[in-house]
């Protein structure tokens, strides 16, 4: 069961907090985790691409000239794909790119993404998160008191404040998620962790549902 020092916004220890095996010490197959983050991409796209083909170019109603006797290939629309200005052959239509991953998959990818963050001592427990108004050289603060400032950080809280929200939004790399709202995707593209108690320990209550 690893176990991680709790700190206060001052960088000193005021205790330790075991982390369940069944989250933070999960080992899956890479190919996992790679399905996952796909699954996350893929489902972002909104898929609105769209090119015209020739029934929706606009011309071209007009025979451009006569069938025969003109020694000219026959053509029946200046709008064909084989003409400049023409329409587009197969190219790219609006269609929906979302697909859902087994809940189980999903559940190990995120457990195996969090345990590796632990393993690499990625990971920072923070006792408590509270800011009182919107100030981002607060949070600016706490990340360079807690020496994780200059890293992509995903602060975990265990739920939503948007005091801590507003305050982290306009730092390069920081980024905000509640419990509730993880994902692999974003836990695996910041270098840090940065979690409260709170949040650490529903984690952990999570594997026992």
């Amino acid at each position: 069961m690893p176990e991680l020092e709790i700190k206060d916004k001052n960088n000193k220890s005021v205790g330790k907090i075991a982390l369940s095996d069944d989250v933070f010490g999960v080992t899956a197959k890479q190919g996992v985790l790679h399905n996952a983050v796909v699954n996350f991409l893929a489902n972002q796209r909104q898929g609105t691409h769209a090119t015209k083909t020739k029934g929706f170019v606009s011309g071209g109603g007009k025979k451009p000239w006569k069938q025969k006797h003109t020694g000219r290939a026959r053509a029946g629309s200046s709008r064909s794909p084989l003409w400049r200005g023409g329409g587009i052959v197969f190219g790219p239509q609006p269609r929906d790119y979302s697909y859902s991953l087994p809940k189980k998959a999903r559940r190990l990818a995120l457990k195996a993404v969090l345990s590796g963050k632990v393993a690499d001592g990625e990971v920072t427990v923070i006792d408590s998160l509270q800011i009182d108004k919107p100030r981002t050289r607060d949070v600016v603060s706490l990340l360079k008191s807690l020496s994780i400032d200059g890293k992509s950080t995903l602060i975990i809280l265990p739920e939503y404040s948007k005091t801590v929200m507003l305050s982290a939004r306009n730092i390069p790399g920081v980024s905000v998620r509640c419990v509730t709202d993880l994902n692999s995707y974003d836990i695996a593209v910041h270098h840090r962790l940065l979690m409260t108690k709170q949040a650490a320990e529903m984690l952990s209550e999570a594997s026992k549902k």
